[in-house]
Formats: C-alpha cells, sequence, structure tokens
C-alpha cells in the first residue's frame, strides 16, 4: 500500500501551528484539510479527551456560524490527540484560515455557560466534557499564533 500523505510528515519536528495537510478535488471541487496543530508531537503530553470533546462542540458550533460557514467541511480531532482537523472547500492557504483560526480559537477560550450540543439527544457521550481544559488548549493555541508556524518543516 501507498504511504499516506500525513505519514510522510517528520512529526519530530513539528511545532503548534496551522498547516496544509492535504488538497483533494483538483481545481474545480478543492477541497482543503488544515491541521491545527495544538501540541508538539512526541514532546509534551496529548490532550485530554474530554477537553476535546468540548473543543470539538465549540469548534464546530462557531465554524459553523461564522461568515465562512459555506465553506467549513469539517471540524473534529486527531486521532493522536496533538490537535484538529478543519476540512474546507476551496483551494486555500494557511494564511487563508489564519483569522478564522485566531476567531474560532478565541471564541472557545472565552466561552462559558453550556456547551452547545452536550445532552443525551444530541451527542452519544455527552458527559464527557471538560470546558476548563478546553479554555487552556485555546489559550496556548492563541499564543502559539502570534507567530504562526505555517509550512510543514523540510
Amino acid at each position: 500500500m501507498e504511504r499516506i500523505e500525513s505519514f510522510r510528515i517528520d512529526h519530530t519536528r513539528l511545532l503548534p501551528g496551522l498547516y496544509v495537510s492535504r488538497r483533494d478535488g483538483g481545481e474545480e471541487k478543492a477541497v482543503t484539510t488544515f491541521d491545527i496543530r495544538i501540541t508538539q508531537p512526541n514532546v509534551e503530553p496529548v490532550m485530554d479527551m474530554p477537553a476535546i470533546h468540548t473543543m470539538e462542540h465549540l469548534g464546530a458550533t462557531f465554524l459553523r456560524n461564522s461568515a465562512r460557514k459555506d465553506e467549513v467541511i469539517y471540524f473534529g480531532p486527531m486521532g493522536c490527540r496533538t490537535g484538529f482537523y478543519l476540512v474546507m472547500f476551496g483551494k486555500l492557504e494557511a494564511a487563508d484560515v489564519l483569522p478564522l483560526a485566531r476567531e474560532a480559537f478565541a471564541f472557545m477560550e472565552a466561552f462559558e455557560g453550556e456547551i452547545p450540543g452536550a445532552t443525551a439527544v444530541e451527542c452519544g457521550n455527552f458527559q464527557e466534557q471538560n470546558l476548563n481544559m478546553a479554555h487552556y488548549y485555546a489559550r496556548k493555541y492563541l499564543a502559539a499564533l502570534e507567530n504562526p508556524c505555517l509550512i510543514y518543516p523540510d
């Protein structure tokens, strides 16, 4: 089998940042997947699963209500628990979505109250949430975006 693109990235050199992970669909139906890397792989501890779940709810809610909602296809966690994927329509660069990422994570960092979609009717694991840790990771990521890494290291 062919080795997939994400396994060709040297994860020992990745820093927290916002990267183009892949592009699909060609010019006409272009789709761009972004790597929202919050923790440094294999260096920092992986993210807390309840916090990831909370961030998924908050991030998806924000993005699907943003001015760019029609471009958003998916926002969800990486299996390695070091960040999230954001999939959007269009042939985009990381700089194109940097303002949106900042807005989304500022929303997560400041959010207070009932977590959207965190009921038994709306979610298959609604009790596994951690808003305090979600605030921590959002704050951490916003700090990383002050001097963002936007290109995968060679």
